[in-house]
Formats: C-alpha cells, sequence, structure tokens
C-alpha cells in the first residue's frame, strides 16, 4: 500500500524521536539554503536512482557506494579539465 507524504513524515519523525535524532526543515520554499545537498540529490536521482529498480536496500547502499567511488575517482568533470575530482584534490 502507497502512503503519501503526509503519513510517511509522520512515521519519520516518530522513528526520529525513538532514535533521539533531531529533525532540523528548511524554510519551505528556500531550498538555497540547502543548496549543496539539493544538488547532490538531484544528481543521484538523475544519474542513476530513478533509472534502475532495486530489489532490497542493500542493493541501493552497494550501488550507492560504487557510484559514490566513480564519482570521486574516475568520473571525468568538465569544469575539472576532464579530471575526476580525487586527482584534483590530490593535484592542490
Amino acid at each position: 500500500m502507497y502512503y503519501g507524504p503526509e503519513f510517511i513524515s509522520q512515521d519519520l519523525e516518530q522513528w526520529a524521536d525513538r532514535h533521539g535524532i533531531l529533525l532540523e526543515f528548511i524554510q519551505p520554499g528556500n531550498p538555497q539554503q540547502n543548496a549543496y545537498v539539493e544538488r547532490f540529490n538531484r544528481t543521484v536521482r538523475y544519474s542513476w536512482l530513478s533509472q534502475y529498480q532495486f530489489e532490497s536496500i542493500q542493493e541501493v547502499r552497494n550501488y550507492a557506494t560504487w557510484w559514490l567511488w566513480f564519482y570521486n575517482n574516475e568520473r571525468p568533470n568538465k569544469a575539472n579539465g576532464g579530471l575526476p575530482p580525487k586527482h584534483m584534490l590530490a593535484a592542490a
């Protein structure tokens, strides 16, 4: 059964309370307050998350681990002259 965001958010809040986690939200309509995370989320979603149908959360975790390693170590970046971020960091 699918639950809408209003139900999921209540479950998330209850889970966070049980685990001693404080949820902090940005102001509505102000995604620039969290631009780094918003940009990362967009990159993940369009690069791979929306492209595959995963069978388990473990499969998502495994793919995310591989993708993050590839993203930082092998993927050419136009802004870095075609070098992966790891090479630019090593040169700095």
